[in-house]
């Protein structure tokens, strides 16, 4: 059987910082969008501390204006 991918949480954390940068969107911004009360859990997705739950891959993918698939980096 092949191996399972195996999410990779610093290059993902930084590929959405990329992102977030090339959309022109700022921490403050995303958490506007997304609803939440800080910003704590965006910096700790950035520096890969963390990753973000499925919906809030799929809202970070729509933000983006790419594919959830573009946000993921595996190892």
């Amino acid at each position: 059987m092949n191996s399972l991918p195996v999410i990779d949480m610093i290059k993902t954390g930084q590929n959405i910082e990329k992102l977030r940068i090339e959309a022109g969107i700022s921490v403050r911004q995303i958490q506007e969008l997304m609803g939440f009360s800080g910003t704590h859990a965006i910096y700790k997705w950035q520096r890969g501390e963390s990753l973000p739950t499925l919906d809030n891959i799929a809202a970070l993918a729509v933000i983006f204006g790419v594919s959830i698939e573009e946000i993921l980096i595996y190892k």
